[in-house]
């Protein structure tokens, strides 16, 4: 799958299948992860790998809103280490774990960022050591088919933005006079 196609199919994923993810798909996913760029190329991130349904449930008891960790086959929780890079290990951990989700969908997963979570609890439940901080989880499998009205309903509200509603050129509030091929329109061009 091209790139900006898997971009445009990713989708946030709060059902799944219980088939398990195989280890070379996982190893690919952190293969991306593991290639994301970082200020001064130091890296400051550590993936932990929770298969384990039990320590799924435990980890979803810390989460707002994520019920859906324990039918995941896999959570990954993205640590970054807040010694090593003080300013940047929370952007770059971040960007690494966008790598790892686009490549989960150009592979024919399904992932789901979570960010509200009780981060002393996920400390505490991991062992981590003081200087990692955990940045997102994310769980990842094989999507359920299922019909999301409440995501439907969501995405029909509030459709993604135009880009001429997001992009200046220059300075704020100019607009992009778009020079586009003939092989692609505005319409095909937009990420929807």
């Amino acid at each position: 799958m091209e790139v900006l196609e898997a971009i445009r199919r990713r989708r946030s994923v709060r059902s799944y299948l219980e088939t398990p993810v195989p280890d070379d798909l996982l190893y690919q996913l952190l293969e991306a992860a593991r290639l994301a760029p970082s200020a001064a190329n130091i890296q400051p991130w550590h993936f932990i790998i929770v298969k384990d349904k039990e320590k799924r449930a435990k980890i979803a008891n810390c989460c707002s809103y994520g019920r859906f960790l324990v039918e995941s086959p896999i959570v990954i929780v993205g640590c970054g280490d807040e010694k090593a890079s003080p300013r940047w290990y929370a952007i770059d951990t971040s960007i690494a774990l966008e790598n790892l989700i686009i490549a989960a969908t150009g592979l024919g997963l399904g992932t789901c960022w979570i960010g509200s979570f009780d981060e002393g609890k996920l400390a505490s439940l991991l062992q981590l050591p003081r200087n990692l901080r955990v940045i997102a989880l994310v769980s990842v499998g094989y999507s359920r088919e299922r019909k999301d009205l409440g995501a439907r309903l969501l995405h029909a509200i509030r459709p993604r933005k135009r880009l001429d509603e997001i992009v200046s050129l220059e300075t704020y509030g100019k607009a992009m006079q778009w020079n586009l091929s003939t092989t692609l329109s505005p319409k095909e061009g937009s990420i929807n």
